[in-house]
């Protein structure tokens, strides 16, 4: 069932008002805590580095079970040679991962009787604007398959195959000893058609041995072609359940966009519970699978789109020179004075700076009878930044000092109120369940918190 799952997974194979004069933010805030791609079991990642007809292409192998059982298929327009293959490093889709995952950012709400609060006070928070030789098959019988190119890179056995029939290639790949599932025929007939070739990779177990990895590394391809696009069809084969699907396109003028499907932003920019902290991944997880049933299954979310040079809030550092470059990015002629120089921890720049490189991080959840067409994207200029970011703001809890500060007090049931509103619709949890968490539970107890609130009401 893991070699399947392999097969399949590279088958490439959403603000409260306040009576008073209230505290709000600048964009940044503190990060706390991120819905990254492990919160997903069987998430595939692919990492696409394109400009004008170029394309790399990195994929990500979460393989777990016999090595042997391995085997990835991917069709690609062109015959690979050795040099456009490579093994990349796994820590490079987790850095692209960290960077660009849907974030939880927190704020602290000031004392609104200290003179200081009036000073503090900044705009809403708003998202920003806008050739080998040519061999024959050894076996008995070619059945139409073509092996156009045959070679080892690291750990993996990479055969380049054309075929004349789908059924053909589905039975030679099963008796050359590829674990694909059985049915895959009808998947590959498309890329039989429009003169596809099919990238092979299965384990080397000698070479695997001596080089003594844990675990499977990346695979890399890269080749010219005026096709920018990734194959998912082959990911549905014999798939009982959705498939999750995490890209990171990297280009260096601006946002990629999908041609032949609807991009939707997922739900961003709004103000969640506190208690959300300690439950930021079944949200995330929730607020997705709401979202994805109202869009009608059949769109690509956009999670994040950012220029590379900075962060706001940063989950992670961005990418250096160097990891750009392994993460498949060719265009950057000098790395030296197009230099990103990372800063940790929260950074706020009115005018982000320039890197060459972009990042559009788009997450799509796919079946069969939803997604009938690969995805097909295109490079475009557009810099408008985005980020699934979330909010918690924590009320100022000590007694009040003066008349400002008791209005405050007041406006707080309708604040935390509107927040549980906000978590019901995005997640589609029980109104009921969702109060019983709120901080008025903690303030009810308070023997100093004036009755005139009707509290005990609420």
């Amino acid at each position: 069932m893991k070699a399947l799952r392999t097969f399949v997974l590279t088958g490439l194979l959403v603000m409260a008002s306040f009576a008073v004069a209230a505290k709000a933010w600048a964009f940044c805030g503190f990060y706390v805590a991120k819905a990254d791609a492990k919160l997903y079991n069987q998430a595939s990642q692919v990492a696409i580095a394109h400009h004008d007809k170029r394309t790399v292409i990195t994929m990500a192998n979460d393989f777990q079970g016999d090595v042997k059982d391995f085997a990835v298929v991917v069709p690609v327009p062109v015959v690979l040679k050795k040099e456009q293959v490579r093994v990349a490093e796994a820590k490079i889709i987790d850095r692209l991962d960290a960077f660009s995952a849907p974030r939880l950012v927190e704020y602290f709400d000031e004392d609104p009787c200290d003179p200081a609060y009036d000073r503090n006070v900044m705009p809403a928070p708003t998202s920003p604007s806008a050739g080998a030789a040519r061999e024959s098959s050894p076996r008995r019988s070619n059945m139409g398959v073509t092996v156009e190119a045959k070679f080892t890179v690291g750990e993996y056995d990479i055969l380049i195959l054309s075929a004349k029939e789908s059924d053909g290639l589905e039975t030679w790949l099963i008796q050359n000893g590829y674990k694909i599932p059985r049915g895959a025929r009808d998947l590959l007939r498309p890329y039989i058609r429009q003169n596809l070739k099919f990238f092979v990779a299965k384990v080397n177990l000698k070479e695997f041995d001596k080089a003594g990895f844990a675990n499977l590394r990346p695979l890399q391809i890269s080749y010219e072609s005026p096709r920018f696009m990734l194959p998912i069809r082959l990911g549905m084969v014999n798939a009982k359940a959705a498939q999750d699907l995490i890209v990171y396109l990297l280009t260096p003028n601006g946002q990629a966009e999908v041609t032949n499907y609807r991009t939707v932003k997922v739900p961003s920019n709004t103000e969640i519970p506190t208690f959300v902290k300690a439950e930021f991944s079944d949200f995330y997880k929730s607020m997705f699978q709401t979202s994805y049933t109202r869009e009608g299954r059949n769109v690509a979310f956009l999670e994040y789109a950012w220029n590379m040079a900075n962060c706001d809030p940063c989950s992670a550092d961005p990418l250096n020179p160097e990891e750009l470059k392994q993460a498949g990015v060719f265009w950057l002629p000098d790395p030296q004075a197009d230099a990103i120089s990372p800063q940790p921890g929260p950074v706020f720049r009115r005018r982000p700076v320039r890197s060459g490189v972009f990042i559009t991080r788009l997450h799509v959840r796919y079946t069969r009878d939803k997604f009938p067409e690969d995805l097909v994207f295109q490079e475009t200029n557009n810099q408008e930044q985005f980020q699934g970011r979330y909010v918690m703001r924590h009320p100022f809890l000590e007694k009040p000092t003066c008349a400002r500060g008791e209005n405050y007090r007041r406006s707080l049931p309708r604040r935390f109120e509107q927040e549980a509103q906000t978590l019901a619709r995005l997640t589609n949890w029980n109104i009921q369940d969702i109060r019983k968490k709120l901080p008025q539970m903690e303030l009810s107890r308070r023997s100093w918190w004036p009755s005139w609130l009707g509290w005990g009401d609420y």
